[in-house]
């Protein structure tokens, strides 16, 4: 037997399911040519002005940079279609060696090949699809073998995920505890942090040089206010006069989702002159807010958490941009330039029948729903702790941070739950799977190779 049919024989579960995920994202390719371009985020993505990102990092961006020669949005989306792909290969590989046969390692990668929002952002000129597998990639390192290099290589992408989507920062601490409380000694911890604060350190440096502030982005307050617009009684807070501006001016009952205070008309955030004031007012506000009405904050959270508990993610007549369009999208004239100077051409989304067709009844029922999917983190959580399966812990916990802290912090979005799948699907597989090899401070220092994988 050759050695590539051998391969095939060994891993053919995972070759079965490979071949219709990869003919999905063909249809999202041929359906929806060049990408499908997301409000006013991807065209700020795709300027051609370089320069750190004031409501969102600019991560992104540089990866844009990089391909912008290419002059080929068609060449970003296959990018990260085949980067999803592989991270389902990586994740699978290390299941295997965990020891899971190969029909049930392909069966916790089968989310990744076939959610259909995973392939919708995969398609999409938004930072999402690269989070994700920045995220994943460092977990899985982490997870498989821990040494220093692993460690450095783990804290870079972790770092470059921070400068991509800043609920990212914490995942960095999250690994350095994981590294620490299994002992692994203080190389890789050391290695971690400094690969880690690498990236985040010279992209604050770049914001102080452009903007005069050492931060990631200017809009932290600006999104932790339009939380409060959910609840807050300025009677009840009394702001001082320097923050009663800040005040909405209609009724609890009649106020619209948190984002949109960030940029409607209406929205008295708007009426701050400055961006470094706007969104200094607007943080102490929030903490303002938030010190006086700690119930209705947490109601808040609690409100938007039940979303987990949705089975459908989009109904059939919702107006949501979380859809594969039934229609070319014409672009704003204010922003055509911008990716048509990029696509050195016609960038606006075409519609291909018949896939496109294909692909959006394919939507109505390719996913897990979410009270599944929190059901499954939840469970393995606790079966982690059960089993002591300490290294599921960590996908477990990034999962669950991911999820959780953006209702906390800015509100709940569908989208911001698609990058914890694929560390569920890990958590599960690993808490399934035979228990890693033992760790220890001693046997980390002893030598670089130490297995824990």
């Amino acid at each position: 037997m050759s050695r590539g049919s051998g391969f095939t024989v060994a891993h053919r579960a995972l070759v079965i399911a490979m071949v219709p995920a990869v003919g999905l994202r063909v249809l999202a390719v041929l359906g929806f040519p060049p990408a499908i371009l997301f409000y006013g985020d991807s065209f700020a993505f795709l300027s051609e002005e370089l320069k750190p990102g004031t409501t969102r990092p600019s991560g992104y961006s540089l990866l844009l940079a990089l391909l912008r020669p290419a002059h080929s949005l068609t060449l970003v989306t296959v990018l990260q279609h085949l980067l999803v792909l592989g991270l389902a290969v990586a994740i699978y590989a290390l299941l295997r060696r965990r020891g899971l046969p190969g029909w049930g390692a392909t069966l916790l990668v089968t989310p990744l090949l076939y959610d259909e929002f995973l392939i919708l952002l995969e398609h999409m000129i938004m930072a999402d699809a690269i989070f994700i597998v920045l995220v994943t990639a460092a977990v899985v390192l982490l997870v498989w073998r821990v040494t220093p290099a692993t460690a450095a290589t783990g804290g870079m992408l972790l770092g470059l995920a921070g400068i991509t989507r800043t609920v990212g920062l914490p995942l960095l601490i999250l690994a350095a505890a994981y590294l620490l409380l299994r002992r692994y000694g203080w190389r890789p911890l050391v290695a971690l942090l400094v690969a880690g604060a690498i990236p985040l350190g010279a992209y604050a440096t770049w914001t102080k040089a452009e903007k005069g502030k050492f931060a990631l982005t200017e809009a932290d307050g600006n999104f932790l206010w339009s939380r409060t617009m959910s609840f807050a009684d300025c009677d009840v807070i009394k702001p001082p006069e320097r923050l009663a501006v800040l005040c909405p001016d209609m009724p609890v009952e009649q106020r619209p989702y948190p984002p949109h205070w960030l940029w409607e008309s209406f929205s008295p955030l708007l009426k701050v002159p400055g961006t470094a004031q706007r969104n200094e007012l607007a943080g102490e506000f929030a903490r303002e807010a938030i010190l006086a009405q700690p119930g209705g904050y947490l109601g808040a959270v609690a409100t938007d958490l039940t979303q987990l508990l949705r089975w459908e993610r989009t109904a059939p007549d919702e107006k949501t941009p979380y859809k594969f369009p039934s229609s070319e999208r014409p672009i704003n004239e204010s922003v055509r330039g911008v990716a048509e100077s990029y696509e050195a051409g016609p960038a606006a989304t075409r519609v291909v029948e018949p896939f496109a067709g294909w692909l959006r009844a394919y939507q109505r029922f390719g996913y897990v729903p979410f009270p599944l999917l929190t059901l499954a983190l939840v469970g393995t959580l606790v079966a982690a702790l059960a089993r002591r399966r300490w290294d599921a812990l960590l996908p477990g916990l990034a999962a669950l941070a991911l999820v959780a802290s953006p209702p906390f912090l800015a509100a709940f979005d569908v989208r911001y739950v698609i990058p914890a799948i694929p560390l569920i699907c890990l958590a599960v597989g690993l808490t399934l799977g035979g228990r890693a090899p033992a760790a220890g401070r001693h046997a980390a220092d002893k030598a670089e190779t130490v297995d824990v994988g």
